[in-house]
């Protein structure tokens, strides 16, 4: 299968790497488009169309600004938000960094989709702005192209199945452009009878660890994740949504 995750607006570009070697993301074309046109945003635009703080506008403006000389780093390492802190990546061993490359995707306001070793700089972009270049919104800028990138990736790695980690407004650039072959769970997280978001999030980390530590091919198996105290909730799961509870 591959699982979706949602990328993090907290990036790391400090900490030191391991020995790991980078892929080019395959719509690397795009990410440049899409800055060049960024750059071209007053720092009061971005705090609008982001609702950031001044200071974030700004560093976002240098950032699209300088994005051609950006140091770059594997996604899987530079995202640092609440998702990438239950994956855990630096203490993942090599089987599992390598599984994660053929079986976990980041869906990315700039780069689309990336795998978890391709060399990314650091930005900031939500699939949900409203904004892109001739287009209303980001989702219509990237229209059939995500989806159809990760159709063939699934196609290729043979299972037919998705398990969404992703957040609605990242599945939003996914959801219902995928062929009807192709088998989609969506997973929540209920912590004492509720969601909550802080906790939720760091599950759908915990459980993309879960996967690449176990080298899990079937979805079927994903049934059985545990960590920090989850369990597959049966009773309040359908075939196409899981819950696990705790």
């Amino acid at each position: 299968m591959i699982a979706t995750l949602s990328p993090a607006k907290t990036l790391d570009y400090e900490t030191p790497l391991p020995d790991v070697a980078a892929t080019v993301p395959r719509f690397a074309d795009e990410a440049t488009r899409l800055a060049a046109a960024a750059a071209n945003l007053t720092q009061k635009r971005l705090r609008e169309l982001m609702h950031i703080s001044p200071a974030l506008a700004k560093l976002n403006a240098d950032r699209f600004a300088a994005f051609s000389d950006a140091p770059e780093r594997p996604a899987l390492f530079a995202f640092a938000g609440d998702v990438y802190t239950g994956l855990d990546a630096p203490t993942l061993e090599d089987p599992a960094i390598d599984f994660a490359q053929d079986h976990v995707r980041m869906l990315s306001g700039l780069y689309g989709l990336l795998r978890p070793l391709d060399a990314m700089k650091p930005y900031r972009l939500e699939m949900g702005t409203r904004w892109a270049p001739r287009r209303k919104a980001l989702t219509d800028w990237w229209g059939d192209r995500i989806a159809t990138m990760l159709s063939a990736d699934v196609e290729a790695e043979g299972s037919g199945a998705v398990l969404n980690l992703a957040s609605q407004e990242y599945w939003a650039a996914v959801d219902g452009r995928l062929p009807a072959s192709v088998r989609v769970i969506d997973v929540d997280f209920h912590d004492g009878g509720k969601f909550v978001s802080f906790y939720a999030k760091k599950a759908r980390g915990m459980m993309a660890r879960w996967l690449v530590e176990h080298r899990i091919d079937a979805i079927e198996a994903m049934k059985g994740f545990d960590t920090g105290g989850y369990r597959f909730d049966a009773t309040t799961s359908d075939p196409n949504r899981w819950r696990f509870a705790r």
